[in-house]
């Protein structure tokens, strides 16, 4: 089974993600864990990503692709792959489609976070307090990366809502009943 957990930033698509891999034991492919390894690491790819992060951008499709397949490729045993933060562009999307479609797999479900935006700006900011990400501290960049991700990312729900795989869920309830209700979800797909 395949999963993406999909929402603007601050929705609480990493929380949710976590909270499934640790009661599911799939895999965990979050890329901003991975670029933020990659800056701690000092790498190329962490500083040309850095970069981008840095202004509210969205690191360019090829790099971040590349970097997909290399740890789903790492996984290919895993009994599921939760998503986090990818795909993040249609050109992504259509990758990650293609690249599954090789082994015969395919998204099952992605899950859409649904919170305001001045709810998400204060959550963002909150967070920037103890994430340690310049990009979390700046009112200025959160706006740019909402703006980014309504033009952008936001689209891809059309994608998955002609497959039938899109799930919109109320981000403002509380974690456990968010989580419950992608639970009922995967329960009613694996029975399927």
């Amino acid at each position: 089974m395949h999963i993406i957990m999909f929402g603007p930033p601050g929705a609480g698509k990493g929380t949710q993600a976590r909270l499934l891999k640790e009661r599911l034991h799939f895999a965990y492919i979050a890329t901003g864990d991975i670029f933020r390894q990659h800056i701690k690491d000092q790498t190329e790819l962490g500083k040309l990503a850095q970069s981008y992060i840095d202004n509210g951008d969205l690191v360019p499709d090829e790099v971040t692709i590349k970097m997909i397949k290399s740890e789903m490729d790492k996984n290919t045993g895993a009994k599921g792959i939760i998503f986090d933060g990818f795909p993040r562009t249609p050109s992504q999307a259509q990758a990650l489609e293609d690249f599954l479609a090789r082994t015969g797999d395919r998204i099952d479900a992605v899950f859409a976070l649904e919170v305001p935006e001045e709810v998400l700006i204060e959550r963002i900011l909150n967070r920037g307090k103890t994430s340690g990400r310049s990009d979390d501290t700046d009112r200025a960049t959160i706006i740019k990366r909402l703006k980014k991700y309504h033009e952008v990312t936001e689209p891809i729900k059309d994608f998955y809502r002609e497959k039938g795989v899109l799930y919109s869920i109320d981000g403002m309830q509380d974690i456990e009943t968010i989580h419950r209700q992608i639970l009922d979800i995967l329960e009613k797909i694996s029975s399927k």
